[in-house]
C-alpha cells in the first residue's frame, strides 16, 4: 500500500502500478461452489476453516509486511500449494532463489508474531449486514447512506493501479465521480473472496439495455462499518471468479 497521503486521481487518471501481478484476489469457492485453499476438502468443514486462516494469515503478511517477491512466493508456496519448481517458472528465477525467498518471507513473519490462533474467522453474520446495508446504498446511489458506513480512516485502493483514496470525504467524492461517469444504475452480486466479502459490480451505462461487469470489489467491515475497499477491474480477476460479462440476476 502507498505510504498516507498517495495519489487521490479520479477515474480516468489511474497510475499504473508495478507490483506484483498474482497479488489478486482469490475466490473463497470455485464456480461448482468446492472450497479452495491448503486442506480444503469439499464437504470438510474444518478442512475450510485452516484454507482460510492460512490464506488471511499470508494475505496479512503479505500486504503489511513483505517485498513484493516474498509476497508472491509466500502466497503461491503457502496458501495455493505450488511445487518451488513452478513459482520459480512463474516468477522467472530459480528453484533455490525461491526457497530462500520462502524462508526470509516465513522469518519475517515469524519476527512480526502473527500466527493462525490470531487470525480469528471474521464475524460472518455482522460483516455480511454491514455489505448488505453497502450494496443497497450504492444501487440507490445514496451517497449519505454510504459515508455512514465507513470508518473515519477509510481506504479504497485500485490495485494494481497507484491510486488510493482515504477517509470518507476522498472515499464518497470518488465513488461521487463514478456515478457521474459511468451512470447511477448499478446492480451488485454478493460474493467473498481471501475470506472477506465482496460484491461484483455491474453497470448500465445511459440508453443500454444490459448492465455489464465493471469491477469486483472486496470489503473489511470492522465493528459495523467498513475500513477498507480493494476494487479490482482485472479480466483475470473476473475470470478466477467465474463472473459473467452480462447481468443475468
Amino acid at each position: 500500500m502507498p505510504p498516507a497521503g498517495g495519489d487521490l486521481a479520479l477515474p480516468g487518471q489511474e497510475t499504473p502500478g508495478a507490483e506484483v501481478p498474482w497479488l489478486e484476489p482469490f475466490p473463497d469457492q470455485d464456480t461448482a461452489g468446492r472450497a479452495f485453499g491448503t486442506g480444503a476438502v469439499a464437504g470438510d468443514p474444518a478442512g475450510v476453516v485452516v484454507a482460510r486462516g492460512s490464506l488471511r494469515l499470508a494475505l496479512i503478511a503479505a500486504m503489511q509486511l513483505l517485498p513484493p517477491r516474498q509476497r508472491a512466493v509466500l502466497i503461491l508456496r503457502d496458501v495455493l500449494a505450488w511445487p518451488a519448481s513452478e513459482v520459480a517458472e512463474a516468477l522467472g528465477t530459480s528453484t533455490a532463489s525461491v526457497n530462500s525467498t520462502l524462508q526470509r518471507a516465513r522469518a519475517r513473519l515469524g519476527e512480526a508474531g502473527l500466527t493462525e490462533d490470531e487470525v480469528t474467522e471474521p464475524p460472518d453474520l455482522g460483516q455480511r449486514a454491514v455489505i448488505d446495508r453497502y450494496l443497497r446504498a450504492f444501487e440507490d446511489a445514496d451517497l449519505d447512506a454510504l459515508r455512514t458506513l465507513l470508518t473515519q480512516d477509510v481506504v479504497l485502493e485500485m490495485p494494481p493501479v497507484l491510486n488510493w483514496y482515504v477517509g470518507p470525504d476522498a472515499y464518497i467524492a470518488f465513488i461521487a465521480r463514478v456515478f457521474a461517469m459511468r451512470g447511477k444504475d448499478w446492480r451488485l452480486r454478493p460474493t467473498s473472496a481471501n475470506g472477506q466479502p465482496a460484491l461484483a459490480a455491474y453497470v448500465r451505462a445511459p440508453g443500454a439495455d444490459t448492465y455489464r461487469l465493471r469491477t469486483l470489489q472486496v470489503f473489511t467491515a470492522d465493528h459495523g462499518a467498513v475500513s477498507h475497499t480493494a476494487v479490482f477491474q482485472l479480466p483475470t480477476v473476473f475470470a478466477a471468479f467465474g463472473l459473467p460479462e452480462i447481468w443475468e440476476g
